[in-house]
């Protein structure tokens, strides 16, 4: 069993598109089952509002139709959400708030501060909501984050590659995840080479005894970076070894005082072979 995971957060967000089926439903409940925890699913509705102060009586008609719809949406995911939880065994409870943009962002973060863990979809376009909510619960919440890809519906963890590159951040995921790496067959951590300079960062043979004290058998690898890219080593490396999982720390950078994801972590997300397990 999954030891101090005792609270899921898991999100859906609806936006009236069709879109495919939430992998990260599936997952978190899979997860939820093997390790004995609580789910809290959030299905939110974008709520649509107009700004301009001449807008007509038949456009204003025409978004309060199209928030009853999202809303009706939602609520049937929320709805959804709960019968499929049953069905699993899993204890789950379930909202569907309607919220505009910023105040949906801090909702979910804030209630991603009261789980262990959250778990969300995979989102590729930067801009989108998902997406937010993604930078939202790794920058906000304190908390540590799954994310899933499409596809990718139940929990296993039984291989785990571990991103090294001796930052604080890579040491709080590392320690973040040790749930997982603990209840793993297989554990190898890697630390990309020649991307940039590790030299004043703690090697991964110096971080190995200390896994090794909590209970997780870990091999220690070094890998060049492929044309200088760590994402795509990182990407390449769990595809050969058929890894369930890649840990890792999500890194952010200040860009004209707003604060962006690195571009290790924008690739993975755009592109994620298996869940990532990110803290920040």
């Amino acid at each position: 069993m999954l030891q101090n995971i005792r609270s899921i957060l898991i999100g859906i967000t609806e936006e009236g598109e069709a879109e495919e089926r939430s992998s990260a439903l599936s997952y978190g409940l899979s997860l939820a089952r093997q390790a004995d925890a609580h789910v809290t699913v959030q299905a939110a509705s974008l709520k649509l509002t107009l700004t301009h102060a001449f807008i007509s009586a038949f456009a204003e008609g025409l978004v309060a139709a199209e928030n009853r719809r999202l809303d009706t949406l939602a609520r049937a995911a929320a709805d959804s959400s709960q019968r499929a939880a049953a069905a699993s065994g899993v204890t789950c409870t379930t909202q569907a708030p309607q919220l505009a943009y910023p105040a949906l962002i801090r909702s979910f973060s804030s209630l991603a501060r009261a789980h262990d863990l959250t778990v969300l979809d995979a989102e590729p376009i930067a801009l989108a909501v998902d997406r937010g909510l993604i930078e939202a619960v790794l920058m906000d919440s304190g908390r540590p984050l799954v994310v899933v890809p499409q596809g990718r519906e139940a929990f296993t963890a039984e291989r785990i590659v571990l991103a090294w590159d001796g930052s604080a951040k890579a040491a709080r995921a590392l320690n973040d995840a040790l749930p997982f790496l603990r209840a793993a067959t297989q554990v190898e951590l890697i630390s990309v080479t020649g991307e940039k300079d590790l030299e004043h960062t703690v090697p991964g043979a110096e971080i190995a005894p200390h896994l090794t004290r909590h209970g997780v058998t870990v091999d220690v690898l070094a890998l060049p970076a492929m044309d200088g890219d760590v994402a795509e080593t990182l990407r390449n490396h769990a595809h050969l070894t058929r890894a369930d999982m890649i840990v890792m720390g999500a890194y952010v950078h200040s860009r004209l005082r707003e604060m962006v994801l690195g571009g290790t972590t924008q690739s993975l997300l755009r592109n994620a072979p298996v869940p990532l397990f990110l803290s920040y």
